[in-house]
């Protein structure tokens, strides 16, 4: 990763034509070959930048970027502020908190958060067009299909309504209920399965992992 800090003006050259006038500004060359120009108030999106594969011609005064296409960034550079390069290494990749698969097997585990007697009969239940999440039976002893959403929306109420419909005909199971569970729910899809007799549940992932809420309690 290379860095660079420079007063600069920039111009593309390609399918279209695009100024970037004299500023200073933060030059990004990273490992893959793509050279990215940063200001300092847009967030994280550059102001300009050539994706791979493309190569880089440096000059004191003028720095050119060229791809395949023939397509150009030109760098005309009045003053180098600072220029400095850093060993990154491998990148072990975003591992994200919190996935539906988590949330499955927390709930699976803690499954009276669904209600009292609540009992597991399955993680990912079977059916003809794919697993519901949890098969449980609740207090009485009926079955209850779980689906479970990072974010509740109508596509996942639909989904549902489709494993309820088959499961139902299993006379084994039947009469199947259905609970939509989601860290979020959105209106939309609250109202559509609540007018469907499907119960929507909003999860609490910090709770079902047993950390305790921050803010001051009286009680």
């Amino acid at each position: 990763m290379r860095l660079v800090i420079a007063r600069c003006q920039v111009d593309y050259v390609g399918r279209l034509t695009a100024h970037l006038p004299m500023a200073q500004r933060l030059l990004l060359i990273k490992a893959d070959g793509s050279v990215s120009i940063h200001s300092d108030d847009r967030a994280f999106k550059p102001l300009n930048w050539m994706s791979p594969p493309c190569w880089l011609i440096e000059d004191p005064d003028m720095w050119v970027v060229q791809n395949k296409a023939g397509e150009k960034l030109i760098i005309t550079l009045a003053e180098v502020l600072h220029d400095s390069k850093h060993e990154l290494g491998p990148e072990p990749g975003l591992v994200k908190d919190g996935v539906e698969a988590d949330l499955q097997k927390l709930l699976a585990e803690h499954v009276t958060t669904l209600g009292e007697g609540w009992t597991l009969v399955r993680r990912e239940f079977p059916t003809p067009i794919g697993p519901v999440d949890l098969m449980c039976r609740d207090e009485t002893g009926a079955s209850v299909a779980v689906e479970i959403k990072r974010r509740g929306e109508i596509d996942g109420v639909e989904q549902l309504t489709r494993y309820l419909e088959l499961l139902n005909r299993d006379p084994l199971l039947a009469p199947v209920r259905g609970v939509f569970a989601a860290q979020q729910i959105k209106p939309q899809a609250r109202t559509l399965a609540e007018d469907r007799g499907i119960r929507c549940v909003v999860l609490d992932y910090d709770e079902l992992r047993g950390i305790e809420p921050d803010e001051f309690r009286l009680f």
